[in-house]
């Protein structure tokens, strides 16, 4: 299936997490003759496969995965590296005359491509980071984050107040450079002629599926690939290991709580993500086209690719 008349084409999937979407995504890819760009920032991550519920290797012979096991857990991933390298594999597999699908829960990531965000480029300062993280172990995530609205309420409000990394990171660059960080991130357009299709379920089916997602996570060995992390020297406080499942089973590992506490929290913290993910992926976005997942989706999906009147043109701003 080939779009020559749509300039530099990008279909993105998106949804909640256990909605459906990486199934979904391949076969839409064998339909449309696409690729699948990953933008679920824990699929970055080697050796952590179990619990981020990455593409199996069968999945990922059937249709070409980029952004997938692309760095060490004790590297870091920054919004800025992600934007390049996604920028790079949408190219190229558009060089090849194939539809790149960019497909994912985090809707940072998401809005970074389409919104064509420009990252600041502050230099680190690792003096003043180390400074603000003792702070925020001090004072709670919560004054921190209020902080952080004194200094630029912009920003304070796009950032969850329990990532408290990214809200240290935005105070860093404030103080850094004196300039507010909102100011800094400026949107370039984006240079990709776009169509977004979201899946969705009733919160109660979602909910059921991440419980049976968790509860086969935990049969397929969880907590042992955990313990093997830690063993090959991954500390579990790196911000890869903060992840929902290995952050609760390295406490079980350390003694912290048991492995039905840390189950209990693994389903809570789900939840409270996936109630998170719908501030980035609003159901009355008018550039959504969302489908609830079922026999028909598919087909539906592909018409709606084919019927050219519904992909959102190129978009540069000129700064």
């Amino acid at each position: 299936m080939q779009f020559k008349s749509i300039e530099k084409p990008l279909i993105l999937v998106i949804g909640p997490t256990a909605v459906g979407k990486s199934d979904f995504s391949i076969q839409l890819a064998e339909r449309i003759e696409g690729e699948i760009i990953s933008a679920d920032s824990r699929n970055f991550y080697r050796g952590m496969n179990i619990g981020t519920a990455k593409p199996s290797k069968t999945d990922m012979a059937r249709i070409p995965h980029h952004l997938i096991n692309i760095a060490d857990p004790n590297e870091v991933i920054s919004l800025d590296i992600f934007k390049k390298l996604a920028g790079k594999a949408i190219n190229e597999v558009i060089g090849r005359n194939r539809i790149p699908i960019l497909v994912g829960g985090t809707g940072q990531y998401i809005r970074a491509i389409v919104e064509g965000w420009k990252i600041p480029e502050g230099k680190p300062n690792p003096r003043m980071r180390k400074v603000l993280e003792k702070m925020g172990d001090e004072v709670g995530k919560v004054s921190i984050h209020h902080k952080l609205s004194i200094l630029d309420p912009h920003a304070a409000k796009s950032i969850d107040p329990a990532n408290v990394r990214r809200t240290v990171r935005a105070m860093e660059v404030i103080l850094s450079s004196g300039i507010r960080f909102s100011d800094q991130r400026m949107k370039e357009g984006c240079p990709y002629s776009t169509l977004t299709i979201g899946l969705t379920r009733p919160r109660k089916e979602l909910f059921e599926l991440v419980d049976l997602r968790i509860e086969k996570m935990i049969e397929d060995g969880l907590k042992n690939e955990v313990i093997q992390l830690i063993k090959s020297g991954y500390n579990p406080l790196l911000p890869s290991m903060s992840a929902i499942g290995y952050k609760e089973f390295s406490q079980v590992i350390m003694d912290e709580i048991n492995e039905e506490e840390a189950i209990v929290l693994i389903k809570k913290r789900t939840r409270i993500f996936i109630r998170r993910q719908s501030a980035w992926f609003r159901r009355d976005d008018p550039g959504i086209h969302w489908f609830v997942p079922g026999n028909q989706t598919l087909i539906d999906a592909v018409d709606l690719i084919q019927n050219q009147k519904e992909w959102v043109k190129p978009t540069m701003v000129v700064m």
